[in-house]
């Protein structure tokens, strides 16, 4: 049966902006069929299931273009000891210990939590990066199977790393070449893979030499951590006498199939890098903050052609949050009040939605005509207008995710009214603090 959505505010974030009043969305199976008025449309779809917005905001489901599920049950965690005082401290002392703890069934909860969450605040879209070294083999399927339970677009990668030996490494390799392979037998956008790396700091030319062989034989593109803290790029000097961008470069890893995340510690000459190659970048403020890793010149980045988009690296699921805090940051970095204005909202809703669309056969991220049907309404009114002019403002000072009232993924209402369809999200929340307990008590 055709959904009709009526009466909204609908924001298309199409290549205009264009923001109705009174309009009205239709779908028909996994995709739109028309954007235009209520009056126009409902007519028109007489037969179809209405949702009334009621003047509230209809826009494209959010998309995380860089996320850690597998970071879920570091939630309350406690390792003991000193403190972290560097970055390498922070992944010696808790990423690192954590993954290794991770079962199959750890992976599956520890993913299925955030999704549900991500529902919950209009996420419709993601792409993972995941490592559980001591359960590889199956880890991204039980990642696939938990997207598919709950309804949510997924990318999926495994992060290949030397630092838990060779035979690990091997095993990632194929995890990754069975999944991006398994993808492609689907032919469904619903999940796709890319090929992971951690960062080339834990990656040697033998392994990856062996990641490049891999993935070329599959077509496919590259998801890597990149000069996160000075470690990396100090690292890239004295092993190869090249900076971090410098040595993924040259060996062919940055291409316009491929992410680049984080990139805080580049020059102006690996900005260029970047441009030339058309990877896309991911900025994730929060957790760079939190890591006390630095600014990532991102307006510079921008201003020079770069695809700069927007990701959580874990740290939350709301990607308002990451929106403000990506307002903030360049703000204070810069010591300017008048930058960072235009460039946040444009990383979010509109470059994330060309480096998810580079992954997909069909499009997401905006409201039109032929695209898949990942649809938010949004319970908030404002108390100033909002039009195309004021949407912006509105979603960075007034909203955040649990705003979210409908999400819609690929035609399929998953939460109607702020509640879950056809998921026990109690049972599975219960499950998973269990695990999460579990886990802790091996510590």
């Amino acid at each position: 049966m055709a959904i009709l959505i009526i009466n909204g505010k609908v924001v298309t974030r199409d290549a205009s902006g264009t923001v109705l009043d009174g309009g009205a969305v239709a779908i028909e199976g996994t995709k739109i069929v028309e954007v235009d008025a209520t009056e126009v449309l409902k007519p028109k779809y007489k037969d179809a299931e209405i949702i009334d917005a009621k003047g509230r905001i209809v826009m494209p489901g959010f998309i995380n273009a860089h996320m850690h599920y597998y970071s879920t049950f570091a939630r309350g965690i406690n390792f003991g000891g000193r403190p972290a005082t560097t970055f390498g401290e922070v992944l010696n002392g808790l990423w690192w210990k954590l993954d290794k703890m991770l079962t199959l069934d750890d992976v599956y909860y520890s993913a299925i939590g955030p999704m549900i969450d991500q529902v919950r605040m209009g996420v419709t879209s993601a792409i993972d990066h995941h490592a559980s070294p001591y359960a590889v083999t199956g880890s991204l399927f039980k990642i696939a199977e938990a997207a598919e339970q709950i309804g949510i677009r997924s990318n999926l990668c495994y992060e290949i790393s030397d630092r838990d030996g060779d035979a690990i490494a091997m095993d990632g390799i194929k995890e990754k070449i069975d999944i991006v392979k398994h993808c492609q037998s689907r032919g469904d956008d619903m999940l796709k893979g890319l090929v992971g790396m951690h960062a080339q700091m834990t990656i040697s030319d033998k392994t990856m030499d062996a990641v490049v062989s891999a993935t070329e034989a599959v077509g496919a593109g590259y998801h890597i951590h990149c000069a996160e803290g000075i470690e990396d790029v100090v690292d890239a000097i004295a092993k190869y006498d090249l900076r971090v961008i410098e040595r993924l470069n040259a060996r062919g890893v940055l291409n316009d199939k491929s992410i680049a995340v984080h990139c805080i510690h580049v020059t102006d000459d690996e900005i260029a890098m970047l441009a030339d190659s058309k990877v896309a970048v991911v900025h994730n403020p929060e957790s760079n903050m939190s890591n006390a890793v630095g600014t990532s010149p991102v307006l510079k980045m921008i201003a020079n052609g770069v695809l700069v988009g927007m990701g959580t690296d874990g740290y939350c699921t709301d990607m308002t949050q990451s929106l403000r805090a990506t307002h903030e940051i360049h703000k204070h970095a810069a010591g300017v009040p008048s930058v960072g204005w235009g460039e946040p909202p444009q990383m979010l809703f509109y470059n994330n939605q060309t480096i998810m669309n580079r992954f997909l056969d069909g499009k997401v991220g905006s409201l039109e005509s032929g695209n898949y049907a990942d649809v938010i309404i949004l319970d908030y009114e404002g108390t100033t207008p909002i039009n195309a002019d004021t949407i912006n403002s509105h979603i960075l000072f007034g909203i955040n995710g649990r705003h979210t009232d409908t999400t819609i993924c690929n035609g399929k209402v998953i939460m109607k009214n702020r509640e879950l369809v056809g998921i026990d999200e109690e049972k599975i929340m219960a499950e998973s603090r269990a695990r999460a307990q579990a886990l802790w008590d091996r510590i």
